[in-house]
């Protein structure tokens, strides 16, 4: 056989016809050859390795370290951490526009490579701060603006992004495939953060130049990894609603939509908004889905963004100290995602989730007796990471797998996205409060953020308890 079926949320054929674009775009009548899904898989690969480098140039500890480097206080923290997550309000719109498009390749460049693109603003911003055209506060509010605007179009593509990689890849290899995609993710990151730190402290002309260089890099190979995507098989959005609307009518595949057909086609592909509206609302499994999903992001939220903080600014640690200790976060999400996706095939996400989040929410009140003292720099902060690597490595890759199960085919990016919109805003309102009480030194601080966070994780658990994962 040189062929495959592709398989999502229900059995699926489809046909490759030509365009002008990427070499493939996909109607609903025929099947995916087997080379054609591998190639896919590989582009797919190369492309989260390529995007994993730009990351650390436009996020994590870079970041942090850079807007510490220009003096920026922990409210600035707070509102860098929670405009990634609050954007995802978006992601609806951006669903609606996508399936609206004729090829997920091209809505892709539109979104995500402009949005990549925006960092160059940065770059200069850098330069007119050495030259002494700007000063760093006005340094700092111009990276908020490029960190809003560059989530802004990235978040109107996100959802379109993972409804193409759903039908690309068969639901029973999502478990594997996804642990290895993320496993060369964290290689790279394993490798070039450390590199990164190292070359930001020690650059020549001072930590603002040298993140200048690394974020310059960062947004090159970030372009980079978006060309990947010309590899992979395109989808039509219009023809795979169209195909599912169809599906559902007749209960049989049609092998063809007659031109006669143009008004039930242009129902199946636009359906009516209070349609679409009540079938979200009757599906109680995702609705179930979506009270653990906010409520377990405001709990992670509210400690999450501050434990760099916490390292860099109150226990005064270089960076490339803290950079050291992600390279062994990211070497332990490495070595343990093959595992968990093996795992997530054979048992089914859902049990991974409920156990490991045990442990993720155990993990924040580990950090009450950290101080800068050696035993805990060079042993206890370690083992932390260490820790959060092999849990977190769990719970990424099961939280996608579980919504790709979950989500019905037909208008995937809409649930898609209707899932990252309520998980960011319940995320970015976790940030802001933890942003707002470590201000006050009544509760406690930072130290006792990190205790409440980890009894809110551990009681957002419990509505997972309540939902079914097709399949199992």
């Amino acid at each position: 056989m040189d062929s495959v079926q592709v398989e999502t949320t229900a059995p699926l054929t489809l046909e490759i016809s030509q365009i002008a674009s990427p070499a493939t775009a996909l109607s609903p009548t025929s099947r995916i050859p087997k080379d054609a899904i591998r190639t896919s898989l590989k582009a797919s690969t190369a492309d989260s390795v390529l995007a994993s480098v730009y990351s650390l140039g436009t996020g994590g500890i870079l970041l942090s370290n850079f807007l510490v480097e220009l003096g920026a206080s922990p409210l600035v923290f707070g509102m860098l951490c929670s405009i990634p997550m609050l954007v995802n309000l978006i992601q609806p719109l951006g669903a609606y526009l996508s399936e609206r498009s004729s090829s997920r390749f091209q809505y892709s460049l539109r979104t995500h490579g402009i949005g990549r693109l925006l960092w160059l603003v940065l770059v200069i911003g850098i330069v007119a701060v050495s030259l002494g055209v700007i000063n760093t506060h006005q340094l700092a509010i111009l990276t908020l603006l490029i960190v809003l605007f560059s989530n802004l179009l990235g978040g109107l593509g996100t959802a379109s992004w993972l409804s193409w990689v759903a039908m690309i890849v068969p639901r029973q290899l999502r478990g594997r495939y996804f642990g290895t995609r993320n496993s060369a993710a964290n290689l790279t990151n394993l490798v070039c953060v450390p590199m990164a730190g190292l070359a930001v402290s020690h650059w020549y002309g001072g930590t603002l130049q040298g993140y200048g260089v690394v974020l310059l890099i960062s947004i090159v190979l970030g372009i980079a990894g978006l060309g990947c995507q010309y590899f992979q098989v395109d989808m039509n959005p219009r023809s795979q609603n169209t195909y599912y609307g169809k599906l559902t009518q007749t209960s049989e595949i049609l092998p063809e939509i007659a031109k006669d057909e143009s008004s039930e086609v242009a129902q199946s592909i636009h359906p009516p908004q209070n349609q679409l509206a009540n079938s979200i609302w009757k599906n109680s499994n995702f609705l179930r889905f979506l009270l653990y999903f906010s409520f377990w992001n405001l709990a992670v939220n509210l400690s999450s963004p501050f434990f760099n903080l916490y390292m860099l600014d109150r226990l005064d640690l270089d960076v490339s100290y803290v950079t050291i200790y992600n390279s062994l976060q990211a070497g332990a999400t490495l070595l343990m995602l093959i595992l968990w996706g093996k795992l997530a095939d054979k048992i089914g996400n859902r049990p991974i989730l409920i156990s490991i989040g045990v442990l993720v929410a155990a993990t924040p009140p580990l950090w009450l007796g950290i101080g800068a003292n050696h035993l805990d720099i060079w042993l206890w902060l370690p083992l932390l990471h260490i820790l959060a690597g092999g849990t977190w490595a769990a719970i990424d890759l099961c939280s996608n797998n579980i919504q790709l199960a979950i989500a019905p085919t037909q208008n995937q990016s809409i649930y898609f996205a209707i899932a990252a919109a309520v998980a960011g805003a319940s995320g970015a309102l976790g940030t802001t409060i933890g942003s707002f009480i470590i201000q006050f030194a009544q509760f406690g601080g930072l130290l006792g953020l990190f205790a409440l966070s980890g009894l809110f994780r551990l009681a957002a658990i419990v509505p997972l308890v309540f939902v079914k994962e097709p399949g199992r």
